[in-house]
């Protein structure tokens, strides 16, 4: 079976979509167009990469000294003199991150900075662990196999209690029909009217609800759907993940830094855009407090910043955009604090841990990361001081964010107890709170990519996009989209995207849904 468009399909799943892009020249004919874009990370250099494939003359201005945005590391320097990389935090690439992974082979073609991640335990207080390992990942078998074989969703428990009319939007996701169906109520209030076993919900749902950095309650039911749609019952994919070998910069952005170098883009880190104005020679010119010199004017911008900064922006440029659409911006929300504590440990965990662990019921703490387990980096100091470097997650933090550092340790403590009595050699934490809300009944006033200027342009993670994409498979969607939108404007040819199916696999279930939906 061969792949739409000619080439190769981007995964296993043989239902997976192509978006054929639009037609046109393949590079810029005569004095190229000239395009800023605002915002370094995965968003960002997508539509940098895909702006600079086809001639067009790109500046990529990101404010922090490093490529990346939220999955971007820099250098810091432990106790014991050791040079490390600190981060975010864990990230997983799933294998339906199509167009992610595409840009990112741009600058790997042989994949070499992904490793697959065997499996991914989920427990929670009361000693209960699923496991996806060996589960066939083609649906339903894969949501079969995991409810035959689950302590969680015992499959007798869940045939007796869940609503199967009020389940049905879970099998007949189509995007965005699915937020006219589901946008005005919020997930928790979605998985109550189901009726799932508490246990079941919580594991199943409410850790993967927290993974776009909100509580269940405060997002929109329309997301989890999609997401579930995504990962689970409409992807032949699998629930399996890759993870980078290295820290972010070597593995990623340091060789794609270099790829968008060589294509010709003005890479300047370390810039931050303070405001868009009308130009005297091009459309527009850009003003930055901290430039070594002026910035050129352009004919287009993308603005792939993260909410509040790009909040921040339009209030600077008062003639970018209009009223309306300004507003909208305006109105955008930031999801809760979430706080990433890493933790350089003397003696090593256990050897059995896993290197990625998500949790349920420990307080505030959402997974654990053993880094040794995976990252080259954290293996070389393990291996060097004969310790571990564990990793803690909390999302949607509420009350004092010191009291949660303290919590999340204890909880480290009841998971691997080992960890209880080693020394603590050195340890980093990250505070952030700039990841977008994806409230209930929000999802119509969303900003697309698109604006009411031709010439600018959104992309991140915090677009409404309407195919099934999530989190940094959005990101780079957007991207990807926001260049294409410029180059059809300029006739230049646009690129392919790749998707998971645009809605639910099963006929009889879709029947079902569309009947009693």
């Amino acid at each position: 079976m061969r792949a739409p468009g000619g080439g190769q399909w981007p995964g296993r799943d043989r239902r997976a979509v192509w978006h054929p892009p639009q037609a046109g020249q393949p590079w810029a004919e005569g004095p190229p167009p000239r395009v800023a874009v605002v915002g370094g990370g995965i968003a960002g250099v997508a539509a940098a990469v895909a702006l600079a494939e086809r001639g067009v003359q790109v500046q990529l201005l990101e404010r922090e000294q490093q490529l990346g945005g939220r999955l971007r590391g820099w250098p810091t320097t432990l106790a014991d003199g050791s040079t490390v990389t600190m981060s975010r935090g864990f990230h997983a690439f799933f294998r339906q991150y199509y167009n992610l992974r595409a840009l990112l082979r741009r600058a790997d073609p042989l994949n070499r900075a992904l490793v697959p991640m065997a499996d991914y335990p989920l427990v929670d207080a009361r000693g209960h662990r699923d496991s996806f390992q060996g589960l066939p990942r083609t649906p339903p078998w894969n949501a079969v196999a995991f409810a035959l074989f689950s302590p969680t969703l015992p499959w007798r428990e869940l045939v007796r209690r869940i609503d199967p009319v009020a389940a049905l939007p879970l099998l007949d996701v189509s995007v965005p029909e699915v937020y006219w169906r589901l946008d005005d109520q919020d997930a928790m209030t979605f998985l109550q009217r189901v009726r799932f076993p508490d246990a079941a919900a919580h594991l199943a749902f409410s850790v993967f609800s927290r993974s776009f950095f909100a509580d269940p309650r405060e997002l929109s039911a329309a997301e989890l759907a999609t997401m579930f749609h995504i990962y689970f019952l409409g992807s032949a994919e699998g629930l399996v993940f890759d993870v980078a070998a290295e820290p972010f910069p070597q593995a990623l952005w340091d060789p794609m830094s270099d790829y968008l170098t060589a294509l010709g883009v003005l890479v300047c880190p370390g810039v931050a855009v303070t405001q868009v104005a009308p130009g005297r020679a091009r459309r527009f010119a850009l003003r930055a407090d901290d430039a070594a010199e002026d910035l050129p004017e352009v004919d287009a911008v993308v603005l792939a910043a993260d909410v509040t900064g790009l909040q921040a922006l339009l209030a600077a440029s008062p003639e970018l955009g209009e009223p309306s659409w300004r507003a909208r911006i305006a109105r955008l929300r930031t999801a809760p604090p979430f706080l990433v504590s890493r933790y350089w440990l003397q003696r090593p965990v256990r050897a059995e841990r896993p290197g990625f662990l998500g949790t349920s019921g420990f307080g505030p703490l959402d997974n654990v990361s053993v880094l040794e387990r995976f990252e080259g980096e954290a293996a070389r100091w393990a291996r060097r001081t004969g310790g571990s470097v564990v990793e803690l997650h909390a999302y949607a933090l509420t009350g004092d964010p010191e009291q949660a550092r303290r919590r999340l340790l204890e909880e480290l403590w009841r998971v691997y107890p080992e960890t209880a009595t080693t020394t603590i050699l050195d340890e980093r934490h990250e505070l952030r709170a700039d990841c977008p809300l994806f409230a209930p009944g929000t999802f119509a006033e969303r900003p697309t990519v698109t604006t009411p200027d031709p010439t600018v342009v959104l992309a991140g993670d915090l677009t409404r996009v309407d195919v099934p994409v999530a989190l940094m498979e959005r990101a780079a969607t957007s991207g990807f989209l926001a260049a294409n939108a410029l180059l059809g404007r300029w006739g230049l040819r646009g690129h392919p995207l790749w998707t998971v199916p645009l809605r639910g696999r099963l006929a009889p279930l879709r029947a079902a849904a569309a009947r009693f939906g």
